[in-house]
């Protein structure tokens, strides 16, 4: 039961943050300042829920985890920076795609570092999965290419495409590394509180961040502020905290391939909300990364080597 429950939350929380990318395009705010009150506009909501939970046992998770909970927070502010960074660096399809291989670096790092090494069929679900990404995203670019200089998103040549690379892989580690640090402390720390002291972490991270990037800090308008709340709202506060506590039911390496359903959603709201088109190698791929998790959830049960 735990396990199902693990599933739909992590199911549920990849629907909430594949909508991401969606508000960053309507911000008013560059990239990196919108992750910043991305995470800022949670706080409230998140301490308040942390401190109705419990506030004693808030408090004790401040005092006993604060290094993995502000390890975590760090970790997720990376992934944030360097994702948008290689938004504006690389093309979209490069960026998104070296962003989505965290699984493999959460694999690897629960091989190397704590000895569990991962079965033959869970490998090929894995491979699957991330087959099926490289399809989707190739199609998503190739759409992308075909339509007015308007509707997309110019980047960089030469030498700093391969920068714009390089930081899309380093999102990827980031975000395996803010998996497996919140994985090793939410058997003793509830999800409020995880969410509470990491994001707080991540806020205090991404704040000169912001600021050293010279981007406007503050909407001009209600309307701005309304897309930062939903962004908040939507991503953060419901998104990260489903994914939080599916990670307390699920292994690190399933919960992490799990998440792959997020480009796949993604595509689905763009081309619902933006009207972005979407083709018949798009829906293949999909099709193939939907496989892809179904494997490994039927890999990743225990008993299954």
């Amino acid at each position: 039961m735990n396990r199902q429950a693990g599933l739909l939350a992590l199911f549920a929380g990849a629907f909430c943050i594949a909508t991401s990318a969606i508000w960053v395009r309507l911000s008013e705010l560059g990239p990196v300042a919108t992750a910043f009150w991305r995470v800022a506009l949670a706080l409230p909501l998140l301490w308040a829920w942390a401190c109705a939970v419990s506030v004693s046992a808030n408090a004790e998770a401040g005092r006993r985890f604060r290094w993995p909970l502000a390890a975590a927070g760090a970790c997720f502010a990376g992934d944030l920076a360097l994702w948008h960074g290689s938004i504006v660096l690389t093309s979209v399809a490069n960026a998104t795609l070296l962003a989505n291989f965290a699984p493999i670096f959460v694999t690897l790092a629960v091989w190397l570092i704590f000895g569990r090494k991962p079965s033959g069929r869970f490998v090929a679900a894995l491979a699957v999965a991330l087959a099926g990404t490289v399809v989707l995203v190739g199609a998503s670019m190739g759409a992308q290419a075909g339509m007015p200089a308007s509707g997309r998103i110019p980047a960089a040549d030469g030498s700093l495409r391969l920068v714009g690379d390089a930081l899309g892989i380093g999102t990827a580690m980031f975000y395996a590394a803010y998996q497996l640090f919140v994985s090793r402390v939410r058997s003793s720390v509830s999800t409020a509180s995880v969410m509470a002291w990491s994001s707080l972490a991540c806020a205090t991270v991404l704040l000169p961040i912001a600021v050293a990037s010279g981007e406007t800090l503050l909407p001009s308008s209600l309307h701005g502020w309304g897309i930062l709340a939903g962004l908040a709202l939507t991503s953060h506060v419901a998104g990260q905290s489903l994914i939080a506590y599916a990670i307390a039911h699920l292994s690190p390496t399933l919960a992490s391939v799990g998440l792959l359903l997020q480009p796949v959603v993604a595509a689905a709201f763009a081309w619902q909300l933006l009207g972005e088109p979407v083709g018949t190698m798009q829906v293949v791929g999909g099709t193939i990364v939907l496989a892809g998790i179904w494997l490994a959830t039927r890999a990743d049960r225990p008993g299954h080597t």
